[in-house]
């Protein structure tokens, strides 16, 4: 008998220990930098334990429809004011986990070389998402090209400009779509991601693009239910070693900034 209890014992906690050990983990990822930096990390994350399945995705809505419907674990994609803004628009709760990074969002052109050369009247295209539209509208703002109503707005759409001396005209796009109309467009206001994937080199490119004190950073994000979990936690800490670090600094020259 003693045998018997002895050998289930032993059974029940090798089933525990494989079972820990084959943890998985499905992750949203839009691809650069994200699901680049998430390769990065596999082997660490296999070393304790957690099987690592990225996702990657070429927009913003569907990493966050996916984790809240639980069809994934967690994403890594987005700013809290993005997220903010989804939670409030969707009726979803995501919580943030942990910042990673910061992608100086910027506007680039393909007709001139400085924002003094924009000429009155001139197209300039921007995310359509209320988080990132009012990130490039304040940015415009921060450039002296036009006055928002509440400078602050992360929210700002075009109708929140109180003053646009230039005349400027307003293409509103999805974010994904904006580097396919660089040519068509005066200013074409894109987030880094998508600058990267477009083969844009944010830090020599950019006629406008803000700085390392930005607060829109990255984030991992999660559900209430799992973003505590042992799994995400060593996610979240591998995501901001010091590997991840001189990855980010060595890889994107500049173009994406460590925000630990």
């Amino acid at each position: 008998m003693k045998k018997v209890l002895l050998f289930t014992a032993l059974a029940a906690a090798l089933t525990a220990g494989l079972a820990q050990a084959g943890e998985k983990l499905v992750v949203a990822a839009t691809p650069i930098p994200h699901a680049e930096i998430l390769e990065l990390i596999k082997p660490t994350l296999a070393k304790e334990g957690v099987d690592l399945e990225i996702k990657v995705f070429t927009d913003y809505v569907q990493p966050n429809v996916q984790v809240a419907e639980k069809h994934l674990d967690a994403n890594y994609f987005q700013t809290k004011p993005y997220l903010d803004s989804f939670n409030k628009g969707k009726g979803t709760n995501l919580e943030t986990v942990i910042g990673v990074h910061v992608e100086p969002f910027g506007g680039y052109s393909s007709k001139y070389k400085s924002l003094a050369e924009l000429p009155n009247g001139a197209t300039i295209a921007l995310p359509n998402e209320g988080s990132n539209s009012g990130r490039a509208l304040i940015l415009l703002q921060k450039a002296g090209l036009i006055e928002l109503k509440d400078p602050k707005n992360a929210l700002a759409t075009p109708k929140d400009i109180a003053k646009n001396p230039h005349n400027f005209k307003f293409k509103e796009l999805e974010s994904a779509m904006l580097p396919r109309v660089l040519k068509e467009v005066d200013l074409d206001m894109i987030n880094t991601n998508y600058a990267l994937e477009a083969g844009l080199n944010p830090a020599k490119d950019a006629l406008v693009i803000e700085g390392a004190d930005s607060p829109y950073v990255n984030f991992l994000v999660a559900r209430p239910d799992n973003k505590d979990s042992v799994a995400i936690q060593k996610l979240a800490k591998a995501l901001t070693s010091p590997e991840v670090k001189a990855f980010i600094e060595k890889k994107y020259s500049g173009a994406v900034l460590p925000a630990f």
